[in-house]
């Protein structure tokens, strides 16, 4: 049996430490718990307990320890720091994964480098902020370097992106994977609708029995998913595709700014919020094309879900986009961010040519089982653990395949 670098005869141990603990990191991180836990690592995690993430990492069978922290910086990152350095010390795990800005800021000033800590930014944040606060957290990250054994990108485009900010790291690129036995083709069926949907707010009615197809979008309702940018391109859309429905899948700050945008439209009623979900699978499945016009990403997973569901994407090019879809897609699935006209075009392009999309989609599935499935993932998170701990594969527990 392997002996881990803090005296414990067992399995390599892992803290992961998130924050946001609901939307894509949260799904990054339980996705790849998950397969950590299933190939035999011994897997910990600290993250608050308002949100999804603790109860599904529970639900896993993982250690979770309540790590309160808000999802900004602020005055309370000190005592955040300082609760994360008391859990850490009760852990005792031979490597520290801290995913997003705000768990890197706090884990890095709890550990100072007195552990192998990996920081994974899943998008950078001096990407969401302009002015002085993006020059103060480009400082941050310049400075925080030091502490990370580790900078794991999800794409090339964020190393470069780190890398023209003037971060000076080791580095490593690990794409993002997804779990593709739950996002998987299947039935086609529009999801029974939540109690969101039933309350008749204006923009929010589900959008049955049309005749048009359906286009989802799933992701937190906010600036960088980029929604309102599919909303002006939406009557372009409808004007090709008449009887088309649009769902907006999440919820966020952005949420009643988006009604209100939607019912400017004067297309409101094929305009559908649902909220947030706990499975967008059935979304996905029922979806004849699913759109993600962020502002900018590291590599989102909803475009990885969607094609791991055999369905076909339409993405805007920022961040690992370019990187997640298979070569021959971007001429059809690739537009620029903040253009509704190029995605109006790209998108009924996709929706008005049926054998088209049946073989994007079906291409998308088979890319994503080869290059983005979660296990991957997790075998080359623990290549880099042990890399980082100077230990080699001898607990055979580790290497089992799920």
């Amino acid at each position: 049996m392997e002996q881990s670098t803090a005296g414990r005869a067992g399995p390599l141990r892992v803290l992961h430490v998130a924050q946001p603990a609901e939307g894509g990191v949260a799904r990054v991180v339980a996705d790849l718990v998950r397969a950590q836990l299933a190939a035999g690592l011994d897997v910990r995690a600290a993250c608050p307990e308002q949100g999804g993430l603790a109860p599904s990492l529970r639900g896993l069978g993982s250690e979770v320890r309540a790590w309160e922290a808000g999802r900004d910086p602020g005055l309370a990152v000190a005592s955040e720091a300082r609760r994360l350095a008391r859990l850490v010390g009760e852990v005792r795990p031979d490597v520290v994964h801290a995913h997003s800005a705000k768990a890197g800021l706090a884990a890095r000033l709890a550990v100072r480098g007195r552990l192998p800590t990996v920081f994974q930014p899943h998008a950078w944040s001096f990407e969401a902020v302009t002015g002085t606060t993006a020059a103060l957290a480009r400082r941050w990250e310049q400075y925080a370097a030091r502490w990370s054994a580790r900078v794991v990108c999800v794409s090339e485009a964020e190393r470069r992106t780190g890398l023209r900010a003037g971060v000076r790291a080791a580095w490593s690129v690990i794409p993002n994977g997804v779990d593709t036995d739950l996002f998987s083709p299947g039935p086609a069926a529009l999801p029974a609708p939540g109690p969101r949907e039933s309350g008749g707010r204006p923009g929010g009615s589900r959008p049955v029995d049309a005749p048009g197809p359906l286009v989802v979008c799933v992701g937190r309702l906010c600036r960088q998913k980029g929604q309102d940018v599919l909303l002006d391109a939406w009557p372009q859309m409808l004007r090709r595709l008449p009887g088309a429905r649009l769902v907006l899948v999440g919820e966020g700050p952005a949420e009643e700014r988006l009604r209100q945008a939607a019912a400017a439209t004067g297309a409101g009623a094929s305009v559908s919020f649902p909220g947030a979900v706990a499975d967008p699978a059935p979304w996905y499945r029922a979806a004849d094309l699913v759109v993600l016009p962020s502002r900018w990403e590291g590599m989102a997973l909803a475009p990885m879900e969607a094609m791991a569901c055999a369905r076909a994407v339409v993405v805007t090019d920022v961040g690992g986009s370019r990187e997640s879809l298979p070569p021959g897609h971007v001429p059809y699935c690739l537009v620029p961010p903040e253009d509704p006209g190029a995605l109006a075009r790209a998108a009924v392009g996709v929706l008005t040519d049926a054998r088209l999309r049946d073989a994007l989609a079906l291409a998308g599935r088979r890319h994503v089982l080869s290059s983005h499935d979660v296990r991957r993932t997790a075998e080359q998170f623990a290549d880099l653990y042990r890399e980082l701990l100077g230990m080699q594969r001898t607990d055979p527990r580790e290497n089992r395949t799920p």
